[in-house]
């Protein structure tokens, strides 16, 4: 009959304090954690609250703020406009008194104009050459402005025609142009005139280079007669306004060969 085995048997050391302390340990660490929550919640909590109502605090000030920067923008384009408008305005009203001097200047100019002329014709008898002025223009061409008048006791109209002459020297000699080389037209018609107070003629004539003026023959041609007036050059050069105010009312005209 066989021997049963040897039971073997293992000692193992009884430790209950070490077991109590690994449950002190782990309540421990359970007991932190749940402080820190609590602390968390008893600090942070309110701080959060309070920086969450600052926000929204910040958020409205701004948003008012963002409104009002909008009504002064909407105010200063409306500012703009009315001062633009403003201006436009004083401009066309000082627009409106420079043409209203320029105007009152005329009427003047008119008045001192038929009063030179009223003063003039009264003393003359029959068809007479008023004034004769000449202005050189940026072309080279001389512009004219003859102003022809009649007595005013005179009723019936006076018509006719007229012709410039120019009298002076080239090359050394005396010369007279014709109103055809004034006009650079072999067959240039004479100016027309038709009036019964007076009558402005104008248009433009041509001098040839190197040729020096010295008077200015006015030719008229009218059933009463005829008659050529001279003037020297020195006395019709420029002109003032009353000369190119180019009036024109009742039986009085302006025409002119341009």
């Amino acid at each position: 009959m066989a021997t049963p085995p040897e039971r073997r048997f293992v000692i193992v050391p009884h430790r209950p304090r070490t077991r109590l302390l690994l449950v002190a340990v782990v309540l421990g660490w359970l007991l932190s954690i749940w402080l820190a929550i609590d602390l968390t919640a008893r600090y942070v909590g309110p701080d959060s609250a309070r920086l969450r109502g600052e926000v929204a605090a910040l958020e409205t000030s701004r948003s008012t703020a963002e409104a009002r920067i909008d009504r002064l923008e909407a105010d200063l384009a409306v500012m703009g406009r009315s001062d633009q408008v403003s201006r436009t305005a004083v401009q066309s009203l000082q627009q409106d008194l420079a043409d209203r001097d320029e105007r009152i200047a005329q009427l003047r100019a008119d008045v001192a104009f038929y009063e030179r002329l009223v003063d003039a014709a009264s003393k003359r008898q029959g068809l007479s050459v008023h004034s004769l002025h000449l202005n050189r223009r940026q072309d080279g061409a001389w512009r004219y402005v003859l102003t022809l008048t009649q007595n005013l006791k005179r009723s019936k109209v006076s018509s006719g025609e007229v012709r410039l002459a120019i009298e002076g020297a080239q090359d050394g000699k005396l010369t007279t142009l014709g109103w055809a080389k004034l006009r650079q037209d072999e067959d240039a018609p004479p100016m027309r005139f038709e009036f019964k107070y007076f009558q402005q003629l104008k248009g433009s004539v041509m001098l040839p280079g190197g040729f020096t003026p010295h008077r200015v023959h006015v030719q008229l041609k009218s059933p009463d007669g005829n008659s050529e007036p001279s003037f020297a050059w020195q006395d019709v050069l420029g002109g003032g306004p009353d000369h190119e105010s180019g009036r024109k009312q009742g039986d009085t005209g302006t025409k002119g060969a341009q």
